[in-house]
């Protein structure tokens, strides 16, 4: 299978892990990598430390490309970014914030550097800062998609850039690989898919309730981690969903975040002063942070909260990442002669 994106990122097949938190873990990066993928490593939750560790051990797992994701709104962002522009990481995934530094300094070293948008105002303004892709994530997606389906949203953004379109947000299967190339996508990018893999860290609770579940099955809010996302419908869920948190438990919160997250506290008070919107998602990411954890690492969905797409509907087995990928390109071949049939 040769698109742009495999060209421009030299791997097999156009289909792409996306950067889940406390999922895309080294183990499941190599594994979709290895498997003629790209993986893209999580950066969002760790440490500078722990940062270079995972970029060192995937490097110990493969000699295939791959990625990180850079979530820019984190506190720790841009000095995990360094470090793996440091490390020369062959591809630079972003998101969440401008990202011309970050382009610059891959480009540098020959790297590639890929913009996770929703929307083509976004779209078009990491073009314009030299992005060599983007990742476009419609509102089917777990966690952050955006407000326009995959459907409309992908082939929107086609229309308007010049460079590739990788298409996120509704895809676990060759039916919605077909549908992403017809749409003008040069690739895909799959999360809940690979979420539910063997060498997913997913916990095994979760990965069943995936199955038992169905497209119907999430909840789309921004009262959670402070901005609007998908997750599993539960009965915590519902509930924690319902309303977002009151400015007193988000100063409390703030605080909490801060010690977590090594932030000095004269921060969290100046930033409430001056930049209380963000103050507000630093106390959102310090309360959603351990209930999602809860979920991912130990299947505790009535405590915890679980980032899930609407593909779940489409996921009905765990199978390692390299079957999963064999077993797709095989099926897309035989979709593609269905297709061929119908209008031929």
């Amino acid at each position: 299978m040769k698109t742009a994106i495999t060209a421009l990122l030299n791997i097999q097949y156009p289909i792409i892990l996306t950067g889940m938190s406390w999922i895309s873990t080294p183990e499941l990066v190599a594994a979709v990598s290895n498997a003629g993928g790209l993986g893209i490593l999580a950066l969002g939750p760790l440490t500078a430390e722990q940062t270079k560790a995972a970029i060192l051990r995937v490097r110990e797992l493969t000699h295939k490309p791959f990625g990180v994701n850079c979530a820019l709104m984190m506190p720790s962002a841009k000095e995990n970014a360094q470090i793996a522009l440091d490390l020369h990481v062959p591809v630079i995934n972003f998101s969440l914030g401008k990202g011309d530094w970050l382009i610059k300094a891959c480009h540098a070293y020959g790297g590639k550097a890929i913009a996770t948008v929703t929307t083509a105002k976004h779209a078009l303004a990491a073009q314009q800062q030299g992005a060599d892709a983007v990742m476009v994530t419609g509102h089917e997606a777990a966690a952050h998609g955006g407000e326009v389906t995959s459907l409309v949203l992908v082939p929107a953004i086609v229309d308007v850039l010049d460079i590739p379109v990788i298409a996120c947000g509704g895809f676990a299967d060759q039916r919605g690989v077909l549908a992403a190339f017809a749409l003008g996508a040069e690739a895909v990018a799959m999360g809940s898919r690979f979420a539910t893999v063997a060498e997913s860290p997913l916990h095994q609770q979760i990965k069943q309730q995936v199955i038992a579940k169905d497209q119907h099955d999430t909840i789309y809010s921004p009262n959670f981690d402070g901005l609007p996302a998908r997750y599993m419908k539960t009965p915590t869920a519902q509930k924690l969903t319902h309303k977002p948190m009151n400015f007193v438990i988000t100063v409390w919160q703030a605080f909490f975040a801060a010690i977590e997250l090594k932030v000095p506290i004269w921060k969290v008070l100046a930033g409430l002063v001056l930049e209380p919107q963000k103050i507000r998602l630093l106390a959102n990411f310090g309360a959603a942070t351990p209930r999602l954890k809860a979920a991912t690492e130990q299947g505790d969905l009535e405590r915890g909260m679980q980032f899930i797409g609407q593909s779940q509907g489409l996921i009905h087995d765990v199978c390692t990442a390299d079957e999963m990928m064999q077993r797709m390109v095989t099926d897309i071949e035989q979709s593609w002669q269905q297709v061929q049939c119908k209008i031929s």
